[in-house]
């Protein structure tokens, strides 16, 4: 007799409720549809590791910078189709305090949240060259943003890092890239699911090859100054995040409030742009939309604008008074977000404990940090099975494969743990080894 928390049958039924099809393969809002919809029907709370929500309050300083905004009246108004000027002032010095390098203001731009900014920066990509037609993905990585590919009608193609870290990554890029028809390559550092993070001399490959073969990085961190193994955070001190914007002119700088700053509900991201990049005139973007043809431009007023016309007035003010606050050392968002390092660190040793193990486990020779992702497998269970089965225990998570991981097993996010629930997550998952630590030997 098993262990199981929830039967096959009612999950079966929940997901065929859903119009879910193939359960190992459900992408991440169909996974929280049906823990939610469990927890509804039989009030037993689930082990939520599956959408990365934020597990933190959001930053008081945002919060109160926009209900003065919202009382001065803001929310009848349009805002600028670039950037309220408060926003790219303070998003420029931010990442002069964070990263140490210089992006003017006018090529800070603002969207609602990073999925507009990726939307945009993979239809502008596209559209420079008629032969650069391809987005590369240094997977894993954020499944949502291979969907985005999918409604563009834009080609992609990914490898799994994995085996290429270090040296070997020059090779494996230039077998893609010296094909001419990769527009752009795009990662996520830390990573999204993994939380591995390429290191300097693996950044200064990818900004070699970049100029080389005329190619736009876009660099994710929506996952800013969370590697815990390093002394990040310090504003205008090393030692900073390693970035892509050392070695190449040819980038997008991915930042968002979501998680830096607890701020997702509101859905801001930033845009940061190289100058160079920015201020660059192409022909075929000044012939497709009439416009002037320069990047930025181009990238605010006829593609981002169209997605949203402008990114909430009000948020803007918020994101400003935190990016600021945190430049003038009074808002301590990297040692607030260390919570989630001290999650992952008691979680993994929960799963590590009743035979699970970390897939991705090293970085360059180094253990894998802590922090707001981290991958599990069991035995020699597939990640599609691994991660139906502990539905049945009232686990949720994600299945490696929909990340573009050549690897079995599951994401679990650490951000919906709080310290009650570790004692049932224990219990959960020495059910689970004990129905299956003969199966998968």
């Amino acid at each position: 007799m098993g262990r199981e928390i929830f039967s096959k049958d009612m999950v079966a039924d929940c997901a065929a409720e859903l119009n879910i099809q193939d359960l190992g393969k459900a992408a991440i809002a169909d996974v929280l549809g049906v823990a939610v919809a469990l927890e509804t029907k039989t009030g037993i709370p689930f082990i939520r590791m599956d959408q990365g929500i934020p597990g933190l309050p959001a930053a008081k300083i945002g919060v109160e910078a926009e209900k003065r905004a919202l009382d001065e009246g803001v929310a009848n108004k349009y805002p600028p189709a670039a950037g309220l000027p408060a926003l790219k002032n303070a998003a420029s010095r931010f990442v002069k305090a964070y990263l140490d390098v210089d992006i003017s203001p006018r090529s800070c731009i603002p969207g609602t949240g990073s999925a507009s900014i990726s939307f945009a920066a993979f239809a502008i990509t596209t559209q420079l060259a008629p032969e650069k037609d391809t987005i590369l993905f240094i997977d894993p990585g954020f499944p949502v943003q291979k969907a985005q590919l999918s409604i563009l009608g834009i080609r992609h193609l990914s490898f799994d890092v994995k085996p290429y870290r270090g040296a070997a990554l020059r090779g494996r890029l230039e077998e893609y890239l010296s094909t001419g028809r990769i527009a752009a390559l795009i990662y996520s550092n830390p990573n999204n699911p993994a939380w591995i993070s390429f290191n300097e001399d693996e950044l200064r490959i990818i900004g070699g090859l970049a100029d080389k073969y005329g190619v736009i990085v876009l660099e994710d961190l929506a996952y800013f100054c969370m590697d815990s193994r390093e002394d990040f955070g310090r504003p205008f001190s090393a030692p900073y995040p390693p970035t892509v914007a050392r070695y190449t002119d040819n980038y997008i700088l991915m930042l968002s409030a979501s998680k830096m700053f607890s701020y997702a509900g509101q859905r801001l991201g930033m845009a940061c742009i190289s100058d160079t990049l920015a201020s660059r005139r192409f022909p075929a973007l000044a012939s497709r939309y009439s416009d002037s043809g320069i990047f930025a431009q181009t990238y605010a007023g006829s593609i981002l604008y169209t997605i949203s016309a402008g990114t909430a007035f009000s948020t803007q003010y918020a994101v400003a008074a935190m990016m600021d606050a945190a430049c003038d050392g009074k808002y301590d968002f990297v040692s607030d977000n260390r919570e989630y390092a001290r999650r992952a660190e008691r979680m993994k040793a929960a799963f590590v404990k009743n035979g699970f193990h970390i897939v991705y486990d090293e970085d360059c020779g180094r253990p894998i940090g802590d922090g707001f992702f981290f991958s599990v497998g069991y035995g020699k269970m597939t990640g599609a099975a691994l991660m139906k089965e502990l539905l049945y225990y009232g686990i949720s998570s994600i299945s490696l494969s929909t990340t573009g991981s050549d690897y079995e097993g599951v994401r679990a996010c650490v951000s919906k743990m709080t310290p009650e629930m570790f004692p049932l997550l224990e219990e959960r998952l020495g059910a689970f080894n004990a129905d299956h630590n003969t199966e998968n030997a």
